[in-house]
């Protein structure tokens, strides 16, 4: 049941909502629904709409006898929290403990080429490439860097990605773009604050300009002359608990760990997927990343790219700036250590990389990785790979770092 589409199923879960009065309440809204113990799932879409069935999770994880997915667009903004402008509603019930929460992103790149029909064969060869550093055969990288380029012009959200395998038509790829960004708009104006309506939609249309700038880190003053943190903060707040876009904080250090060392009023703003940034340019810039023909721009694009890599593998965004004009676009844990990430749109030079590079005993950095128009190869401390790869540059600490514990041992000592 849609809670937006089906707002009279809400009456299910009014009064007492235990699971049999529930299920005696849906099966009367129901036609003909059957409820068998241990074979039926109940699917609650847009459970925000209503605060009694997330409560009610509680009963139907202690009952057992019925599994159930609770989905919702906005839950980070909508929340459950006291509602600002009735306060007599109180304070909704939150089921802690009793649900497991998977934050869902749009399509990465791994499965926009599922979507693209390309074999688990030649994606494994590519993650092989990648662990062995070993050169991807020609034909094949080729081909990764095509479906690279159609990835950043159409990104991961599912009614995008279908446009394209549907159509292959980027004017058509625009026009649902923007319609879904309008639809972003649309929920800035009804789920926040009166006060924070206009300033929401601000920050979020002066991303482009943001990332037009050589230092990239977002400044209130582009948002609007004048422009202060007090004033916009929580916008940026808002949009981040929408999964619209991912801040990218500055680190005091180049050192692990980069949560603990990060400056948390110095950031960059992404958006969480590449599409929803392409839906805000230009139209033409689609053909012009495709014909290689954009210039200064595509600086920021491939940025962008590398968060959205980073942001749907479940990474947190960091990067390292200071005011002598040093500055690394990202910075990762990866296999146990701190790590340079440098994108190029194409191929070049990047001084600050390798100023640090050659000063361990000041930074601390050992490896770099630098994604651009390349094949795999290393050089010294560099590792090349090509952007396509950006999408496995995942730690995996548990296998390759930790080494096998006994815990029940460990606790005894302590």
């Amino acid at each position: 049941m849609n809670f937006i589409l089906e707002p009279d199923k809400k009456s299910a879960f009014t009064g007492n909502i235990d699971v049999d009065t529930i299920i005696l309440n849906l099966s009367a809204l129901i036609p003909r629904s059957r409820f068998i113990d241990g074979n039926t799932c109940i699917i609650l879409d847009e459970i925000q709409e209503c605060k009694e069935a997330r409560t009610a999770l509680k009963s139907f994880h202690i009952d057992g006898r019925f599994d159930v997915i609770a989905t919702g667009s906005l839950l980070g903004v909508k929340g459950y929290g006291r509602n600002k402008k009735n306060k007599k509603d109180g304070q909704d019930s939150v089921p802690v403990g009793y649900e497991t929460v998977i934050e869902m992103y749009p399509l990465d790149f791994e499965e926009f080429l599922w979507a693209n029909k390309i074999s688990d064969t030649v994606i494994d060869s590519i993650k092989s490439s990648f662990e062995n550093e070993k050169a991807v055969p020609e034909g094949v990288h080729a081909a990764m860097m095509e479906l690279l380029y159609r990835y950043v012009i159409v990104g991961g959200l599912p009614e995008v990605v279908n446009c394209y395998l549907e159509t292959k038509n980027i004017e058509l790829i625009y026009k649902v773009q923007r319609n879904l960004i309008d639809g972003y708009e649309e929920d800035m104006a009804k789920y926040a604050d009166d006060t924070d309506k206009p300033h929401i939609r601000e920050c979020f249309e002066s991303i482009p300009k943001q990332l037009a700038k050589e230092n990239k880190k977002f400044q209130y003053s582009v948002v609007k002359k004048g422009g202060r943190a007090l004033q916009y903060i929580g916008s940026i707040q808002w949009l981040e608990d929408a999964g619209i876009v991912r801040r990218c904080y500055n680190t005091t250090i180049t050192e692990l760990p980069l949560e603990g060392n990060s400056i948390k009023d110095c950031f960059k703003v992404y958006t969480t997927d590449i599409g929803i940034l392409m839906g805000m340019l230009d139209y033409g810039t689609q053909a012009d990343i495709l014909k290689g023909n954009l210039l200064g721009y595509k600086g920021a694009i491939f940025e962008n790219l590398m968060a959205d890599f980073l942001s749907k593998s479940g990474q947190k965004l960091y990067y390292f700036h200071k005011d002598s004009g040093l500055e690394l676009d990202f910075l990762v844990r990866f296999r146990g250590e701190c790590v340079i990430l440098e994108v190029k749109a194409k191929t070049g030079k990047a001084k600050s990389m390798t100023t640090v590079l050659k000063n361990k005993n000041v930074y601390h950095v050992k490896n770099a990785i630098k994604l651009g128009k390349y094949n795999v190869g290393r050089q010294g401390d560099i590792l090349t790979i090509p952007l396509y790869m950006g999408f496995l540059v995942v730690d995996k600490v548990a296998d390759s770092i930790i080494p096998d514990i006994d815990l029940s041992a460990l606790t005894t000592t302590l």
